[in-house]
């Protein structure tokens, strides 16, 4: 009789454990019904934003001298920005750097020697930020009007920015979670299915570059400074059931 039982009891622990394993399994692929697409949202602008500066510099034995001399220089750059349309607002003078300068030379063992003072040298930096960015990207081309009135004068490369990326954005991210419903859409048409709920929504981060650039993208997002014309592109991966 103790026989009955215990077989009783073991395949009734069978029949359950079948049944917690099929439902195991049905779920399981209930919730692999899904389709995970990515999308992607793209927009081209120019700037709106541009920041340039040079420096400028004295050599002088005498420090007063070299700091007057330096002090005509700037009027004269001063003069000139304001002539070519710069507002005074928008020109920045950095303090004055100074560095004390050293006669070196090699002794007869080879040795580096740092010999007698042979002046000062004086530098300082002007930097503009403007929102016209063509007048300001036509003068940081033609800087050799200054560096022809005997000024030591060392341009820099013009940078540019849009101060309005974050309408832009919200604009690419529309397109781009537009783009990716569209894709999940269609595939879930050509498997003779429908689109369910959406599960995950995540964004990638924003990419700008030069337009038909090689750039490369980078984990934390890229910012191209050195180009007027902008592209930018952002990722919008979606995760949705499938009926």
């Amino acid at each position: 009789m103790k026989n009955y039982i215990a077989v009783a009891i073991a395949a009734l622990g069978l029949i359950i454990a079948a049944a917690i394993l099929g439902s195991a399994l049905k779920n399981r692929n209930r919730s692999d019904n899904t389709v995970a697409v990515t999308g992607l949202g793209s927009k081209t602008f120019t700037s709106d934003l541009i920041t340039w500066s040079g420096s400028f510099s004295k050599n002088n034995t005498d420090l007063k001298s070299a700091y007057d001399a330096l002090a005509v220089d700037r009027k004269v750059i001063f003069d000139y920005l304001k002539s070519k349309g710069v507002k005074e607002n928008e020109m920045v003078f950095s303090a004055v750097d100074i560095q004390k300068q050293f006669r070196s030379f090699t002794d007869s063992n080879g040795t580096y020697q740092q010999g007698e003072f042979s002046g000062y040298n004086l530098t300082q930096n002007v930097s503009i930020q403007s929102r016209e960015v063509g007048k300001i990207e036509n003068i940081s081309r033609n800087i050799t009007e200054i560096i022809n009135r005997g000024i030591e004068f060392t341009s820099s490369s013009p940078q540019y920015f849009y101060t309005k990326l974050a309408q832009v954005k919200q604009q690419m991210i529309a397109d781009a979670t537009k783009d990716a419903k569209e894709r999940a859409e269609k595939i879930a048409e050509n498997a003779g299915s429908s689109l369910g709920n959406l599960k995950k929504a995540t964004m990638g981060v924003i990419q700008i570059t030069a337009p038909n650039s090689n750039e490369d993208y980078s984990y934390g997002g890229t910012y191209n400074t050195t180009s007027k014309e902008k592209e930018a592109t952002i990722t919008i991966k979606l995760e949705y059931e499938v009926d």
